[in-house]
C-alpha cells in the first residue's frame, strides 16, 4: 500500500479565525508525475493522489490507516504563541 500523511491543514490567507482548526486529513503521497506529450500538462497515472479523507481526530485517521494497513507518517501541527500588543506599543521604543 502506498505511504499516507496525517496532518491539520494549514489555513490560507483569507482565514483568521479559529474555525476548522480541528480537522485532520489523510492524504496519500504521489511520486509518479509525467508531462503529457500533447499538452504538456503534469499528470499522475496513480488515482490515489486524488484521495483526502478527513477525520474529527488524530487517532481515528491513525486507527483507519493500521486497520487497512496503510503505512502512514504523523505531522504534527506548530502551535503559535498569540502575544497580546496595543496599538500604542508600535510607538514606544523598548
Amino acid at each position: 500500500m502506498k505511504k499516507a500523511k496525517i496532518y491539520i491543514p494549514s489555513k490560507t490567507a483569507t482565514q483568521s479565525g479559529l474555525g476548522k482548526e480541528d480537522i485532520w486529513v489523510l492524504e496519500f503521497e504521489t511520486k509518479d508525475t509525467t508531462t503529457n506529450p500533447l499538452m504538456g500538462w503534469e499528470s499522475i497515472d496513480d488515482t490515489m493522489g486524488e484521495v483526502t479523507l478527513e477525520f474529527s481526530t488524530k487517532n481515528k485517521a491513525v486507527e483507519y490507516a493500521k486497520k487497512n494497513n496503510i503505512k502512514y507518517e504523523v505531522i504534527e501541527p506548530k502551535k503559535s504563541d498569540f502575544i497580546i500588543k496595543s496599538y500604542s506599543d508600535n510607538f514606544l521604543k523598548d
